[in-house]
């Protein structure tokens, strides 16, 4: 079965200013998405599922049907706060999501088979799809998952320091442990974390997970059990979310699942605020000029 793409598009980019899921970052008005979709129907992904919120559901419709009718399988999904489990409600005064793995359920009805999941608003590059779409069609061990991994120091800003997930990994290539490195950053050409005013250097070649994901179906039924447990523990709190990726480490913590990291040498580069847009549009275009897309993206 021809694993499906699972995009996160739910958040309306609060830091950025507007509905940065939908910005023109292309030539031809293209978004990061529209390159999500056409890498991820290049490498064999034949479905493609977003998370968004319904009251952006026709704007974001009218924007890429007309590009996708006919070349992938879309379907939609949406994430309010008021989708709970039986029995739970919203706690008055909450305003903020439910997190990412209260997204991914939303997709639960939507995906019979593997999938893979990835951020809107990051672009991930080419070998990166077909890297998942191989490990979707070669895993035959159900729970076993994976993530995409990155070389450290192609997913650094020249603007400043970056919060990344940095991996810890056994002589197999599976995930150990994620550590949340909140300031790395580059000092006198070299690669840093900052810990207050001390710093430690990294070679820049750790892997780092960028939200971009493979799982199978199975997944969805730790994930319902999972937000229950979230909800009984924390559904009262008013910030709290429950991260899909949190999940997975307690898993293998608990020796219920494996996830192996595949590394990927593809340059990401993402939107978090305004500032960045002008870097990836240029980003885009060396693209573009090396012949890896076309101009016209969707001709």
């Amino acid at each position: 079965m021809k694993p499906t793409l699972l995009v996160l598009a739910a958040g309306m980019g609060s830091r950025y200013g507007g509905l940065k899921q939908l910005d023109t970052l292309g030539p031809n008005g293209e978004s990061i998405i529209d390159y999500s979709i056409y890498d991820a129907i290049e490498a064999g992904f034949s479905k493609v599922v977003f998370v968004i919120r319904e009251s952006f559901a026709d704007q974001f419709k009218d924007r890429f049907e007309p590009h996708l009718k006919g070349k992938i399988e879309t379907e939609y999904v949406y994430q309010e706060l008021d989708k709970l489990p039986e029995g739970y409600s919203i706690p008055e005064g909450r305003e903020k999501p439910w997190g990412t793995g209260h997204a991914m359920l939303m997709a639960k009805d939507a995906i019979k088979g593997p999938f893979a999941i990835i951020n809107a608003d990051d672009f991930y590059g080419r070998e990166a799809y077909q890297t998942a779409v191989d490990f979707a069609n070669n895993s035959v061990v159900e729970n076993e998952y994976a993530m995409i991994g990155y070389a450290l120091d192609n997913t650094l800003s020249e603007h400043g320091t970056v919060s990344r997930g940095v991996c810890d990994t056994d002589a197999q290539d599976n995930l150990v442990n994620i550590v949340e490195r909140t300031k790395i950053g580059y000092l006198n050409n070299k690669v840093v974390f900052y810990e207050g005013e001390e710093t430690t250097e990294l070679t820049g070649k750790e892997p780092v997970s960028m939200n971009f994901w493979v799982f199978k179906a199975n997944f969805f039924e730790a994930l319902e059990k999972g937000f229950v447990d979230f909800l009984k523990e924390k559904g009262t709190e008013l910030k709290s979310e429950f991260y899909f990726n949190a999940l997975v480490d307690t898993m293998i913590k608990e020796d219920k699942a494996t996830t192996k990291v595949l590394s990927s040498d593809a340059k990401w580069f993402g939107v978090t605020y305004q500032e960045d847009k002008p870097i990836v549009q240029e980003s885009l275009q060396k693209l573009i000029d090396a012949g890896i897309y076309p101009s016209k993206l969707w001709e």
